[in-house]
């Protein structure tokens, strides 16, 4: 195996287009180019999201080349999101891919977009703690399309064990915002105007759901049922309340997962937790999570640098390395998939 092992990896699952190249484990370049079209619709249009990935994702692979200063000759293999995602943003990266590999005679390999958020963790300095996760670890996936407690015991040997049986955590979030008048990117926004917030004002009831697995699509109900009837009696409730709104709601989306997650350390014995996934940057989880590790010296946590949080390159990229090493070659006649798939 060679001593320098330079990848690069393409994300195009959503609306970001996101490029890096890595050597080793070390981030050599990580562009992502936002479509901000999408705020005046509300939410993203899967129509004009491809459209934009083939405007942007040339100049991101040029950028990102020329940030990391190196030739594109020196390029040992190309990686890409082969899925879940929408499916003309997903294809528009693979074929860009495809091209890549086929132009410069080198292998290509295709990730999951969901094992690429793990594994984020073992790029050089990506997390909090600048340290790799030792395996078996639980991994609390929270995303805009996935909510899932993962046990990792390999690289590639991961097995889910809870998940959301409607909506994922990162949809209630946005949902709920606009039920606020917060409208897109709803779930950062929400994070930002509860910073002035108290989260003790207002108590929401919690979804009873068995074993390890979550729901939120009650919990958006009562939300919308509360708001609903506070706005009857009075018509400036939510304009006089926001913050204090949206801190309650973040808390007790936070207490949620903070309370199935220690569930699943107790019945697996597993007290090393990675959080990974869009949702893992709302600062509320964060700091539930860090103050809840703290106490409870069994834990170990582990929690990306936001920049890592959100869908970038970076995580395509350094989940190719180690199927490289494997040899976990792809052909040339993959196809893209829409919907979640096993690991």
């Amino acid at each position: 195996m060679k001593k320098k092992l330079i990848i690069i990896g393409i994300e195009s699952t959503c609306d970001d287009t996101a490029v890096s190249i890595i050597n080793n484990r070390e981030v050599l370049s990580n562009v992502i180019i936002r479509q901000k079209i999408h705020k005046k619709y509300g939410g993203v249009v899967p129509e004009l999201a491809s459209r934009f990935h083939d405007k942007n994702l040339y100049l991101a692979v040029n950028k990102a080349i020329y940030l990391s200063r190196i030739d594109k000759y020196e390029i040992d293999a190309v990686s890409f999101s082969l899925g879940p995602g929408l499916i003309g943003s997903l294809l528009v990266g693979a074929s860009f891919a495809k091209s890549f590999s086929i132009g410069l005679k080198i292998p290509l390999l295709t990730v999951n977009h969901v094992q690429a958020h793990i594994l984020v963790h073992f790029i050089q300095n990506a997390n909090i703690n600048n340290s790799f996760p030792k395996f078996p670890f639980l991994c609390l996936m929270i995303s805009g399309g996935h909510t899932q407690i993962i046990k990792v015991n390999d690289f590639f040997k991961m097995e889910i064990i809870g998940s959301t049986l409607d909506d994922s955590v990162g949809d209630a979030f946005d949902k709920i915002a606009r039920m606020l008048g917060i409208y897109y990117p709803g779930g950062p926004l929400l994070d930002r105007f509860s910073k002035s917030g108290y989260s003790k004002k207002f108590n929401f009831s919690k979804p009873n759901v068995n074993e390890l697995d979550f729901s939120f699509s009650g919990f958006k109900s009562h939300i919308f049922q509360f708001i609903k009837k506070k706005l009857k009696k009075d018509s400036f409730f939510i304009k006089n309340n926001l913050a204090d709104l949206c801190a309650s709601v973040q808390r007790t989306i936070s207490e949620i997962l903070l309370e199935k997650i220690h569930k699943a350390t107790i019945k697996t014995g597993i007290f090393r937790i990675v959080l990974a996934g869009g949702v893992s940057a709302n600062n509320e989880i964060r700091r539930n999570f860090i103050l809840f590790a703290k106490k409870n010296k069994k834990w170990e946590i582990f929690i990306p640098k936001k920049k890592y949080s959100i869908d970038n390159g970076a995580m395509i990229a350094i989940t190719g390395l180690f199927k490289y090493k494997k040899n976990f070659f792809d052909s040339i006649n993959v196809i893209p998939y829409t919907k979640f798939q096993k690991f």
